[in-house]
């Protein structure tokens, strides 16, 4: 189980991309969140929150008005209270009320990031739209997801064996390619990751090694996010041939102003409807990054921006 946990808690770590990081783009938090949240409200007590935490076996909860989320308030909040004998105070009073959260529709890696960036146990879960809290999501959750998904991936491949066949090797040679092309419009956070489905399932069907494969479709799935929060459209095209993988995106837009700072982890310039959204951690070129054997990336302001990744498929899965 720590195996497990450094794997999730890890979002590409060195260059081996394991079928765990790759169900970190596919698995939406909706599909691992608990949906029966414990929640408080701000009018009752620190006291009332001591007996909550005790009965439920909880180390902190949600605080909600009229199924919305105005606060969070932790077993550590109690203690200091009443340490300072204050056990009679609201909750309202000692809440936490600037509260990380993150929307049901976004994929589980997202929460992975912001839960190490922010060195917190849990996420409440709020519906896109609405904005009603519908779930809490936990490492805990994230691991149980995970392993659950693991297994039935385990089952699938038991039973349909023929499905790992390899009809790249057995359908062309060094002298035949394989071209696909995706256009990405901008805004639509809602089509957001097909083209990295897209391309997973052909390269599937070729016969890659999964290893290759999951590099590809991040490669992929992280081009696309970019392009479809930063630009106003693109595409995402890839030349598959036996020995490598070409995956350029290109986009027309803004541009980036510094080249060698958006490299970096951690960097970014998302405006705050990006953020709210659940992105702009900055990992996005860093994981394209690693993922790649090569990366160059080309912007000019005002005009927009072109990243072109090799993944070197003669040299093994790394």
């Amino acid at each position: 189980m720590n195996d497990d946990t450094n794997k999730v808690t890890q979002l590409v770590e060195g260059r081996e991309i394991t079928r765990v990081h790759e169900l970190q783009y596919e698995l939406k938090i909706a599909d691992v969140m608990t949906t029966d949240v414990i929640t408080i409200s701000a009018t009752d007590s620190m006291k009332q929150l001591r007996e909550l935490l005790r009965s439920k076996r909880i180390s902190g909860t949600p605080v909600v008005k009229n199924r919305k989320i105005v606060g969070i308030v932790s077993i550590e909040d109690l203690i200091k209270c009443l340490a300072n004998r204050e056990e009679n105070a609201s909750i309202g009073e000692k809440m936490t009320k600037t509260v990380a959260t993150i929307y049901d529709d976004e994929p589980l890696v997202n929460a992975v990031v912001k839960l190490n960036e922010y060195g917190i146990g849990r996420l409440p879960v709020i519906e896109r739209g609405r904005s009603e809290l519908v779930g809490i999501l936990t490492k805990e959750d994230i691991i149980k997801g995970l392993l659950k998904k693991l297994e039935i991936d385990y089952q699938i491949r038991e039973v349909r064996p023929d499905q790992e066949g390899t009809l790249f090797n057995n359908t062309l040679d060094a002298k035949m390619r394989v071209q696909f092309k995706y256009d990405i419009p901008s805004r639509d956070i809602s089509r957001a990751g097909e083209s990295a489905s897209v391309l997973k399932k052909t390269l599937k069907r070729l016969g890659f090694h999964p290893q290759i494969v999951r590099r590809a479709a991040i490669i992929a799935y992280e081009s696309e996010i970019n392009i479809v929060l930063y630009s106003h459209g693109g595409q995402i095209s890839a030349q598959i041939q036996p020995n490598y993988i070409k995956i350029k995106a290109s986009d027309t837009g803004p541009g980036i102003a510094d080249v060698e700072q958006a490299k970096k982890p951690g960097f970014s310039t998302a405006p705050e409807w990006v953020r709210e959204l659940g992105f702009g951690a900055g990992m996005g070129i860093p994981n394209i990054m690693k993922c790649a054997d090569k990366m160059t990336l080309k912007s000019e302001v005002g005009i927009g921006t072109v990243v072109d990744t090799i993944i070197n498929v003669d040299s093994g899965p790394n």
